[in-house]
């Protein structure tokens, strides 16, 4: 018998584009003599079913389920393509855990942990696994001061909204008269900014994954942006950015790049795929940690398909998998 997906896309964030691109990718990609799979949108507003003829099917949120054709319809599992808030920062997976409903993402904790690139930087700085960048926290309804800020870091850095994703509201600051631009731009899309010394080097990327206890990275992208970092425009513009797969890297930092991101996938206890960005720092060839996405982009041309396929894989036995891991739990 055919289990009943509910592949959810949309969310409440400047992200909701780009998720409903994911969602578009792993809808073609999942198996229909598998599984039976039902398309949720939801924004701040309404969760609705989008019918294949365009029409909209509300979602009772006393159990997650919808009406169709007089049919009655639950889920048997979750595949999460929301970016950002509520399928990124825990919110959507504590609302399934209380309907134990399996879904295809890191648990709430997690999620909301990574979502915080602060508490996620100070946590993975515990475990002595890879380096991380000297940063600062400010907080909207809180008073900061600028000589403070300089006094603890070094120009450059970046500026960024602390819970975001698609480097919405990034900026790369070179000069201390540009500081308070790039604080309120970073202000507008959060109520909390990372202030994070620049580490020049280059950008790598990989995707990492588990299956039945044993988990599994992909090959690495090296990240090319002809921007000066790899903002918004350069992330979803062709051309704009060169992503190579794989990585052009010795075996020496292949190896230490696979490791440190398993490790940091055990350590803070991830599910299903999730992408960690990093940096080899140009002077040293150390690798020092940026981020964990635990739902990173898949639409067709995105980092994670590219790195499936690079692997030898097609993207039906890759999503098949992962829904069967947690059908299986």
């Amino acid at each position: 018998m055919k289990k009943k997906i509910a592949l959810v896309a949309g969310g409440y964030s400047g992200e909701y584009v780009i998720s409903i691109g994911t969602a578009q990718t792993i809808e073609k990609n999942l198996d229909p003599e598998r599984f039976e799979v039902y398309k949720i949108i939801i924004n701040a507003e309404a969760w609705w079913h989008e019918t294949a003829d365009g029409g909209k099917v509300n979602v009772d949120k006393n159990d997650f389920s919808i009406t169709v054709d007089g049919r009655h319809i639950t889920f048997d599992a979750v595949f999460i393509a929301v970016h950002g808030s509520p399928g990124e920062d825990g919110k959507l997976q504590g609302y399934l855990d209380m309907l134990r409903i399996p879904y295809t993402t890191c648990n709430s904790i997690v999620s909301a942990l990574t979502f915080n690139k602060s508490f996620c930087n100070k946590v993975v700085k515990d475990h002595h696994i890879v380096n991380i960048a000297n940063s600062v926290v400010l907080y909207k309804h809180a008073s900061y001061s600028l000589g403070a800020v300089f006094e603890q870091l070094k120009l450059p850095v970046f500026v960024k909204p602390n819970e975001s994703g698609s480097s919405l509201g990034v900026s790369k600051v070179t000069a201390p008269e540009q500081l308070v631009g790039a604080i309120e731009k970073a202000f507008s899309e959060d109520s909390q900014v990372l202030i994070e010394e620049f580490i020049g080097g280059r950008e790598l990327t990989i995707g990492v994954y588990s299956l039945k206890g044993q988990v599994y990275t992909l090959p690495a992208t090296e990240i090319v942006s002809k921007n000066e970092f790899f903002d918004y425009e350069a992330k979803y513009t062709v051309g704009v950015t060169n992503e190579i797969t794989p990585a052009p890297v010795d075996s020496h930092i292949s190896g230490q790049l696979n490791r440190k991101a398993e490790a940091i996938y055990q350590q803070l206890n991830c599910r299903g795929v999730v992408r960690m960005d990093f940096i080899l720092e140009e002077k040293t060839n150390e690798l020092y940690f940026l981020e964990v996405n635990t739902m990173p982009g898949q639409s067709e041309n995105s980092i994670v398909p590219q790195q499936v396929r690079a692997a030898g894989m097609d993207l039906e036995t890759f999503y098949g998998n992962l829904l069967d891991e947690i059908l299986a739990s």
